[in-house]
């Protein structure tokens, strides 16, 4: 059993408890840290590692991937359980609503409000509880107000989740190694999206108060995680990886000291916190967030605002005959009803946002910090072209097939580009510790790192909640159009 994180949280920031193991040179806070550097990011530099530090990396890896697939695989079985979880005369964008709000609150209340060192053992079981009393609540009532509360509470621990997570990747040292935490904690989040897919269409067959009691089960593999297969930020003190130097070659003012594991009690390690800073202002979090508003937020809402409003306002109304055996022999294998165009839609949507949030993990070098805005960029020009294209048939003068490709090219690019700023934001926000200002007191300079990444949480989350309002008449007003000029297979969903 891995100690608990309050322990680690202290190894990495009391220097009174160093022993006289030798010091490590990792740049563990290195302001000049090279913002094109990426966690390991060369086969090479992996492989000249040991074999021990390889395969702590390989743990690390896995457990952020857990992480993040167990933490958002409930929101994708809701999404796609929303059909059978309420009566046919209830809109489904409330089921939408009570999945993303609570979560946003989540995110609002705990980086903003909360204050002081955060407790991750604690967080993480109140978020399993929260989880399985969710789901649990969802599949033994059947009465549409019972549903919602469940899913509100399965939501705001799907968002405590991530937010912590997120914050956890910032206890590992040196910056190569959080954000070889974060690629792999998106990674997750996005194969959560096929897996909970996969996992609903299996069960759904048992109905809602079976299947959904059977997911239940899941968030129990995140306190498992954490215990037995996590391992500590202190196991990496003589993991010594070239891609950490200083691009100029000098070392840290302040290496990274390996400390005891078990022997700080929690009395005494509350004792030692006492010392140091209580907790940050509200205007320290106002300094801190100024700057990250418009290099990370607001790409990140804006990409999210896009891909919602392209995934509920327009892909619904993006439909075409049925393919004839004749003439499409493959197309007619995948669509045998009017009705089968939108999933396939969001399954080729959730396959393109698991590889570019896998990017990183991959080995893919991070977008430059500068190229943030870029997929926002492209998701308005995929929306825009694919609104013309339902409420005007631009494609129309093509085949059926072309036309198909063409939806099918556009909603990968929609895809790849919401992983990718998902990814990217997370990873850079992650590593660019310089623009914090420096600390005399360690565990001040930690609670501003875990809050400089958890305070960009509650912008992709507004970026949904805003899109669940705009595809309403979105959808409504495209339906109106195709109507018009004589295409009525909206009508008949």
């Amino acid at each position: 059993m891995r100690s608990a994180p309050e322990s680690y949280e202290l190894r990495d920031n009391m220097p009174e408890y160093n022993t006289s193991r030798p010091t490590s040179h990792n740049q563990y806070e290195d302001d000049s840290y090279a913002e094109s550097s990426t966690l390991l990011d060369t086969e090479a530099s992996t492989q000249e590692l040991p074999s021990h530090s390889r395969s702590l990396l390989r743990r690390l890896g896995f457990s952020f991937f857990l992480f993040g697939l167990i933490n958002n695989v409930l929101y994708v079985i809701i999404l796609s359980a929303a059909l059978d979880l309420v009566p046919p005369s209830t809109p489904k964008g409330i089921i939408l609503f009570c999945n993303i709000f609570p979560s946003l609150l989540a995110k609002l209340g705990w980086p903003y409000i909360l204050k002081g060192r955060i407790r991750y053992a604690r967080r993480l079981y109140g978020c399993c509880l929260l989880s399985v009393t969710g789901m649990i609540v969802v599949a033994l009532f059947d009465t549409l107000i019972m549903r919602l509360l469940g899913i509100c509470l399965a939501s705001f621990s799907s968002g405590l989740g991530e937010l912590t997570f997120l914050q956890l990747s910032t206890t590992y040292h040196p910056p190569s190694v959080g954000g070889h935490s974060v690629g792999y904690f998106a990674s997750g989040t996005g194969a959560a999206g096929l897996f909970g897919a996969s996992v609903w269409w299996l069960v759904r067959g048992l109905g809602v108060r079976t299947g959904v009691g059977l997911s239940s089960v899941m968030p129990l593999v995140i306190p498992l995680t954490f215990h037995l297969l996590l391992p500590s930020s202190s196991a990496f003190a003589s993991v010594t990886l070239s891609s950490d130097e200083d691009p100029e070659g000098s070392q840290s003012a302040t290496p990274y000291t390996a400390l005891p594991t078990d022997d700080v009690s929690e009395p005494v390690a509350d004792a030692l916190m006492s010392k140091v800073a209580g907790g940050l202002s509200p205007s320290d979090k106002w300094r801190l967030v100024k700057p990250l508003l418009p290099k990370y937020m607001l790409p990140l809402f804006a990409v999210y605002l896009l891909e919602y409003t392209i995934n509920q306002g327009i892909a619904p109304t993006l439909l075409y005959p049925v393919p004839s055996p004749e003439e499409y022999w493959l197309l007619s294998r995948i669509i045998h009803s009017i009705r089968d165009y939108y999933p396939l839609w969001q399954l080729v949507y959730q396959a393109t946002v698991f590889l570019s949030r896998s990017s990183i993990s991959f080995g893919l070098p991070p977008l430059p910090a500068r190229f943030l805005p870029l997929p926002a960029v492209l998701q308005a020009a995929v929306l825009t072209v694919l609104a013309l294209e339902s409420a005007l048939g631009i494609f129309d003068g093509t085949s059926q097939g072309f036309s198909f490709t063409l939806v099918f090219f556009l909603i990968s690019i929609e895809g790849i580009c919401g992983g990718l700023a998902y990814v990217n934001v997370f990873y850079h926000i992650n590593q660019d510790r310089h623009e914090a200002p420096a600390s005399d007191d360690p565990e001040r300079a930690k609670q501003e790192r875990e809050f400089r990444i958890g305070s960009i949480g509650f912008s992709d989350s507004t970026g949904i909640l805003l899109a669940s309002l705009v595809s309403m008449p979105t959808e409504v007003e495209l339906c109106k159009a195709q109507v018009a000029r004589g295409k009525m297979f909206c009508k008949s969903l």
